[in-house]
């Protein structure tokens, strides 16, 4: 099977990957949640670990950062409030850090993420992290698009789960995972495998 042509090759968007000290990290959803319990990710584990490293890459190289957290209200498994909607402790945010609360799978809608980066003065390159792979961050990267930025997801710092899919076949997070960061290459953005890609 031949790989069709991107959609990004197709326009003449670049696909080169942005150095990591120019550009804003965007930590989508780090929570407590996806790590115990109904919510948890296979590969969870490997992916706060990852972040991790991508978050001391990005503050020792004085880029930005800004964490994302989903709030879904008192008692669910998203309750900022509590522990199990807090953001994990390996890649929680430091002293002028902003985080932003959102309530939809784009980071952007109906949050002051946009006015963060103005704030910030980002000059276009986002690099994106967090859970879910085929949710909020594709969601996320694909709204950044909209806004005319320049998003870069890191694989090794995503994860997902196994869902369900139309005609009842179970897709493992792997396939999703792929999925979602191939639809993500065509259009939105570029994708980095590796945290090193960005920062060696």
């Amino acid at each position: 099977m031949t790989a069709s042509t991107t959609l990004r090759d197709v326009i003449g968007l670049p696909q080169e990957l942005p150095r990591l000290g120019e550009s804003v990290l965007i930590m989508v959803d780090f929570q407590n949640t996806y790590r115990t319990g109904v919510m948890r990710l296979d590969g969870a584990e490997e992916a706060v670990a990852a972040g991790a490293r991508l978050l001391a890459a990005a503050r020792a190289a004085g880029a930005p950062v800004v964490h994302v957290v989903n709030d879904g209200g008192e008692g669910t498994p998203y309750d900022i409030r509590a522990e199990i909607g807090s953001i994990s402790d390996e890649v929680a945010p430091i002293e002028g850090e902003k985080v932003v609360v959102k309530q939809f799978p784009n980071a952007f809608h109906a949050t002051d993420l946009e006015e963060t980066l103005k704030e910030l003065g980002a000059g276009g390159d986002l690099v994106i992290a967090g859970f879910m792979t085929h949710m909020c961050v594709l969601f996320t990267a694909q709204g950044a698009f909209n806004l005319g930025y320049r998003p870069t997801v890191v694989a090794e710092a995503t994860a997902t789960r196994p869902l369900e899919a139309p005609d009842g076949t179970v897709q493992s997070s792997d396939a999703l995972r792929a999925a979602s960061l191939t639809t993500v290459r065509d259009l939105f953005g570029t994708v980095a495998r590796t945290v090193d890609e960005l920062v060696g």
